[in-house]
């Protein structure tokens, strides 16, 4: 730490200096600490989305297997392979209609922040009437 002109107590500005010196350094080590941690986590989210994708994979070439497997089951029964293989598509048809139907419905019925919008709204409205030397207006905040 740096003395005053007489060789005894740090002046003001001094001990300003050295606490600005000392701030920055503290800030410059936490962001470097951060990078570090932030690294480490992206590597692992990576290699996890990875395994999801992988397993995806898997999952997608074990369901066409199935899809063949049914097919030839069909045909087991007594039935034309090329009539079992379409009475599986037409399954998969099926399955993905009402899987379209169910999220047209589910997406009409999503609704944007209605709440966080109006209270934004009405902050805008305040801060305009305060920024005119207004009172502040009667706005209904629902919380």
């Amino acid at each position: 730490m740096s003395m005053g002109p007489n060789g005894s107590e740090p002046t003001v500005g001094q001990l300003v200096a050295n606490a600005s010196k000392d701030l920055s350094s503290l800030v410059r080590s936490e962001l470097e600490l951060a990078k570090t941690e932030l690294k480490k986590t992206a590597v692992a989210a990576g290699t996890g989305a990875g395994m999801f994708g992988a397993a995806a994979f898997l999952a997608l070439l074990a369901i066409i297997l199935l899809s063949i497997a049914a097919a030839y089951g069909i045909t087991a029964l007594g039935l034309h392979p090329a009539i079992a293989f379409v009475i599986v598509a037409v399954l998969y048809l099926l399955i993905g209609a009402v899987l379209v139907l169910i999220g047209a419905r589910m997406l009409k019925q999503a609704k944007g922040p209605q709440r966080a919008i109006e209270t934004s709204k009405e902050s805008v409205e305040v801060l305009k009437a305060i920024g005119k030397g207004d009172e502040e207006p009667e706005t209904s905040v629902r919380r």
